[in-house]
């Protein structure tokens, strides 16, 4: 049974998540603060993180940034009140999995909790270490490293990376990446799916604006390019 932390202030909120998440079958633990929320994250393990932005004690983003910087890779998201795209690139820069913006219906926050823990799972039936060029990755033990030193990937990252290597070579739409990484049933822009390439061109290619592995194709998507294999 999935185990869900969710951090979330406002009670009724938090309340009304836990009792959904738990008529779905879910082992639910609650956090009020950042503080409390980053403790209980570092000293127990979750199949995923919910977490509120705007947070007493810590906000959501440094929480978010302290887990990822202590390598817990449980995914997470985040729950924002704002409507700027810049507080959602922060926080998928910052590591989070995905997001969404409140007010939310239980069923898309639902669909998308599914969605992560779907794509987890088949990350540990479907592959195990790949190379390219001076990377290394590791999908069973959630790894990865660039010219033999270490680099953090969230959980959608790995999900991102295995069905670009699935397809090496192939031009993918963002419709296709939206349906296999997000599926079908949850709303996700193409924004999305161009912020989490960029994260990757950041941090496994030599140089970022002029990318040799993850190239764009105008109008269309995306090709993940691999001359040596």
């Amino acid at each position: 049974m999935p185990k869900i932390l969710v951090v979330e202030d406002e009670e009724s909120i938090r309340m009304a998540l836990e009792d959904d998440l738990m008529l779905e079958g879910f082992q639910i633990a609650g956090a009020a603060d950042g503080e409390q929320g980053l403790q209980m994250a570092k000293e127990n393990n979750y199949d995923l993180i919910v977490l509120d932005i705007m947070l007493p004690k810590m906000n959501g983003f440094d929480v978010c940034k302290e887990l990822r910087k202590v390598n817990i890779t449980t995914p997470i998201i985040m729950l924002t009140a704002k409507s700027q795209e810049i507080d959602r690139v922060l926080g998928l820069e910052l590591g989070a999995d995905d997001y969404v913006t409140k007010p939310f219906s239980p069923r898309e926050l639902l669909a998308r909790i599914k969605a992560i823990l779907r794509r987890s799972s088949q990350i540990e039936q479907d592959m195990d270490i790949f190379h390219f060029g001076e990377i290394e990755l590791n999908f069973k033990t959630y790894q990865a490293k660039k010219d033999e030193e270490p680099i953090y990937l969230t959980a959608l990252e790995y999900s991102l990376l295995q069905f670009f290597i699935k397809h090496k070579n192939e031009v993918l739409s963002r419709d296709q990446i939206l349906d296999e990484i997000w599926g079908t049933d949850v709303y996700v822009t193409h924004r999305t799916v161009d912020t989490h390439v960029a994260n990757l061109r950041r941090k496994l290619e030599d140089e970022p604006s002029n990318p040799k592995y993850f190239l764009g194709v105008r109008g269309v998507g995306y090709r993940f390019t691999i001359d040596d294999l």
